[in-house]
């Protein structure tokens, strides 16, 4: 497939194959497997004020997939990219939020390749919009330094969760947000009432620590108990520069990746993972590829745990 090459041990021995050795486009009847699917935009970043390029992080994403061992026994799809062009950024979400949709109900476990961070909101419609998670109880758990809760004018990078915590008041839907990594130097003290207004739940960077991240797991899983499913979405600026740096707010401070990842697999295994995004890798800002290897190591986790047979039931 175009933007999947790698190296090749063996085209024989599925043992050694890769990611760019197995992935195939989606088609109708598929049998349920991951399905990639990149929303090239930054138009919320621009709006936003930040450094845009993010437009350019699917592509960067799949290169750094390419080459990752395969690791689950399921069916690995890429279902192409939907494109922001000229500005309109809130047409592009709506038809993102309809390719996700459509993802879930033929069964796929949909990974958003971003693409700046108001792909969250265009991942929320496409769940909540979907025939198979109607009536059900969603919970948002985004790992973040922003808690993205901005009253704006128009949609940006900044107002995903207000947008779908409003969407989801007015059309009767069941919404809880939890958002882990929060710096306190980066969000206003109006965000942090937005959040206490809205009933969000969110954790500061200070408070995910090695030493502390089994008690923020449990912590986490107990509000999660309540949610049928689950839309897990990744700012990679809640990591520290030093790990991501190709990402328009570099954290400085951040989470470690040695706390992110088991944050991630947790709630894969949960079972009931429906959608996971990874928002606002910019490949110009990121010329040695760290940022993107670290979202792949993520993604492929994520593929992993969830076709692993390691899921675990509700507490």
């Amino acid at each position: 497939m175009e933007g999947w090459r790698g190296r090749v041990d063996s085209s024989d021995d599925s043992e050694t194959f890769r990611w760019h050795q197995v992935v195939r486009p989606v088609t109708p009847g598929a049998a349920p497997g991951v399905a990639l699917v990149g929303f090239a935009s930054d138009e919320g970043v621009r709006r936003n004020g930040g450094r845009t390029g993010a437009a350019e992080g699917p592509a960067a994403l799949r290169q750094a997939l390419a080459n990752l061992p395969v690791a689950h026994d399921g069916p690995l799809y890429d279902a192409g990219d939907e494109i922001c062009s000229g500005g309109n950024l809130e047409h592009a979400q709506h038809q993102f939020a309809a390719r996700i949709s459509a993802l879930i109900d033929a069964g796929h476990l949909p990974i958003g390749l971003g693409g700046g961070h108001e792909i969250a909101y265009a991942s929320y419609l496409g769940l909540a919009g979907s025939a198979s998670c109607r009536s059900q109880r969603i919970a948002i758990v985004n790992l973040d330094a922003h808690l993205d809760l901005r009253d704006g004018p128009t949609a940006n990078s900044g107002t995903p969760f207000l947008q779908a915590i409003r969407h989801a008041k007015t059309n009767g839907i069941e919404l809880d947000y939890l958002c882990l990594g929060v710096s306190r130097s980066a969000n206003t003290r109006r965000l942090f009432a937005t959040a206490d207004a809205v009933g969000a739940r969110y954790w500061r960077d200070e408070e995910l620590t090695l030493p502390q991240v089994e008690a923020v797991i449990a912590a986490m899983m107990v509000r999660l108990n309540s949610a049928d499913v689950i839309y897990l979405t990744m700012c990679l600026d809640v990591l520290p520069e030093a790990t991501a740096p190709g990402v328009s707010a570099p954290s400085a401070r951040g989470v470690a990746l040695e706390v992110v990842e088991p944050i991630v697999h947790a709630i894969a295994r949960t079972g009931r993972l429906r959608l996971f995004d990874v928002a606002e890798l910019c490949p110009r800002l990121d010329p040695a590829g760290a940022t993107a290897r670290v979202a792949a190591r993520l993604i492929h986790g994520v593929a992993t745990y969830r076709h692993g047979n390691q899921s675990q039931p509700r507490n």
